[in-house]
């Protein structure tokens, strides 16, 4: 048997292993929403203003609030922030993809379904702690004094995951039976209802009676959540009821109805 000569390999077709697969696609994903005009609006330019808004205008709103109104309003907007990425931007995009045929198309790629989720949920997480750095220096810079212990920081990032997938089932669920068009509509309207009146920046008991509606709404579930994790840092065991639950309806409505072309 004569040997190979130097420099030269032997192919060795095949995919990818499957981890590397879905970091892959979790980077361009994340790319993708960043180089986004619209994307980078809703994921960190309108929470900042709205973080900034609230706190400098606190004094005007006639406020009951026993914190701080940084303490109060940063673990909100922070809500909001992981809110704006995982369902608004997430659905708007998948709706895009769906109409584009990019999804058809990576269907024949060797990433297999799961490995395209994975990859998304990944890319979600990436531009989540994009906003958490960027949403949390202008809090410090408001005066934020967060609880920071290791049970407040478990709490949060329990808060963190399961409003994720929440809120990344419901959007998927709605790009996945709406065109894209109306995706884009239907989830900038949701979007901007949950942000007024869905007790996400503002705790439950600033919305009178409507407040014991909304600490059942996914939207209200983090904010409570993320508040009692950095103001008294404690975890909320009614949002996390809350959002396991709403978790399963997302994942159950989008594997009945979700549409890959």
């Amino acid at each position: 048997m004569t040997a190979q000569p130097t420099g030269t390999f032997t192919p060795l077709p095949g995919s990818a292993p499957f981890a590397r697969q879905v970091l892959a696609q979790a980077g361009m994903e994340a790319r993708l929403l960043l180089r986004n005009g619209e994307q980078v609006l809703l994921a960190v330019v309108i929470p900042v203003i709205v973080l900034v808004g609230a706190v400098t205008g606190a004094e005007h709103l006639g406020l009951d609030l026993t914190h701080p109104p940084v303490d109060v309003f940063t673990p909100g907007v922070l809500a909001l922030a992981v809110m704006s990425t995982s369902f608004a931007s997430l659905a708007i995009a998948t709706g895009f993809e769906r109409r584009y045929g990019v999804i058809k198309r990576l269907g024949a790629s060797p990433l297999p379904r799961s490995g395209l989720l994975l990859g998304k949920v990944g890319a979600l997480f990436l531009v989540e702690l994009l906003q958490v750095l960027v949403v949390g220096a202008v809090g410090f810079a408001l005066g934020w004094d967060p609880v920071l212990d290791p049970e407040a920081i478990g709490s949060a990032l329990l808060m963190v995951v399961l409003g994720t997938a929440a809120f990344a089932g419901l959007g998927l669920f709605l790009a996945g039976v709406l065109r894209a068009e109306a995706t884009l509509a239907a989830a900038n309207l949701v979007y901007l209802l949950l942000m007024a009146g869905g007790a996400i920046v503002l705790p439950a008991s600033s919305y009178g009676a409507f407040g014991h509606v909304a600490v059942w709404l996914p939207s209200g579930a983090l904010g409570n959540g993320l508040r009692s994790a950095f103001v008294a840092g404690t975890l909320n065991v009614h949002s996390v009821a809350v959002l396991v639950v709403w978790s399963l309806v997302g994942a159950v409505l989008t594997a009945r109805t979700f549409s890959w072309e």
